[in-house]
């Protein structure tokens, strides 16, 4: 179900109603429409799956007015399993998507779909490889002989994993995971694999837990990118930058402020439960702000990183079409103009 977050006042909210109802009502968008200059613009996040700690600083950027202060008025639609969410931001439904990896954006611009990345929202990847201290895996070399329980999708990660460390993939036996950690703990496999910040999923493996990230073995994506059409680029671009200074204030406020964000969070999806929320937090802004981000603000990327990874997966033979180009996947230009706003902190 979308969940609206208004914090317009009311005089704002009726002025735009009437755009609103008639770019729905033609079947179009609203992208490329002119409004008066007093209309909220709406601006629908698509999510690539289930709304997250990962959108806290949107949440909080929405509660606080943030946006609200640039015309923008935010939806943010949850993905899931049966939900394409790079289709949804293609097809125009949505004006800006969030992925859970950059991947999948080199991935979806090889296959012809014209999006581009504008933003990273976690400088390192939270993907782990989770094991136990009576077998444990704290490097790729400690894989060979193991088994490594993981989600089909992420197949990729662990070959790419073993080939930038020079290992055959006959040295690891790979089979599918569950929804769980059971695997683990019944010693069928000896790594697991998940996000460092779901937390609630890694009670279940203990205070024995051995943690190996992705990022640490040398394959360094990014997480949680932002991104939007060619289109919308060229189209509404002063959106795209509004929209981003929103979020880059409601990650600061969140940075500052970590229990008053959660508390915001948890308001907005009741299903979620501030203690649980409370010990993730650390981790999810840990994600979010980093060296990087102290130098060059939040939401920063690297055209070598963006570079590297192309590499990687042309080596694999992950693409469909051409091996996509720095140039088409990514772009600095709303970095660039919003780096008088975006927070330089880590």
């Amino acid at each position: 179900m979308t969940r609206h977050f208004r914090s317009l006042n009311r005089r704002q909210m009726l002025a735009g109603t009437a755009m609103t109802a008639a770019a729905l009502g033609m079947g179009g968008t609203l992208l490329g429409i002119s409004r008066p200059a007093h209309a909220a613009t709406t601006v629908n996040m698509q999510l690539g799956w289930l709304a997250s700690n990962g959108v806290i600083g949107e949440v909080v950027a929405s509660k606080l007015g943030y946006y609200a202060e640039s015309g923008i008025e935010l939806e943010i639609t949850p993905g899931g399993p049966s939900v394409d969410g790079v289709a949804s931001v293609a097809a125009g439904r949505a004006m800006v998507g969030q992925l859970s990896s950059s991947p999948s954006l080199m991935l979806a611009r090889s296959a012809g779909i014209p999006i581009k990345c504008i933003a990273a929202g976690y400088q390192k990847h939270p993907f782990t490889y989770f094991s136990r201290e009576q077998a444990p895996i704290r490097s790729a070399q400690d894989m060979v002989g193991k088994t490594i329980a993981t989600n089909k999708t992420a197949y990729i990660l662990l070959r790419a994993l073993l080939a930038k460390n020079g290992i055959a993939e006959d040295q690891v036996t790979i089979v599918p995971m569950g929804s769980d950690m059971n695997q683990l703990m019944t010693g069928q496999a000896q790594a697991v694999t998940g996000w460092l910040t779901n937390t609630n999923a890694l009670k279940v493996i203990g205070d024995d837990r051995v943690d190996l990230m992705l990022w640490d073995t040398g394959i360094q994506l990014y997480a949680n990118p932002y991104y939007v059409t060619d289109q919308t680029l060229d189209t509404e671009f002063d959106t795209v930058v509004n929209f981003l200074k929103g979020s880059a204030r409601g990650w600061e406020y969140a940075y500052n402020n970590p229990e008053k964000a959660v508390d915001m969070l948890v308001e907005a999806y009741p299903r979620m439960e501030k203690a649980s929320e409370m010990e993730a937090i650390q981790g999810v802004l840990g994600f979010s702000f980093t060296d990087k981000t102290k130098a060059k603000g939040w939401g920063t990327m690297e055209t070598d990183n963006w570079a590297e990874q192309i590499e990687i997966y042309a080596k694999l033979d992950q693409f469909k079409g051409e091996v996509p180009k720095v140039e088409d996947v990514m772009t600095l230009a709303v970095l660039e103009a919003t780096a008088d706003v975006r927070p330089k902190i880590g």
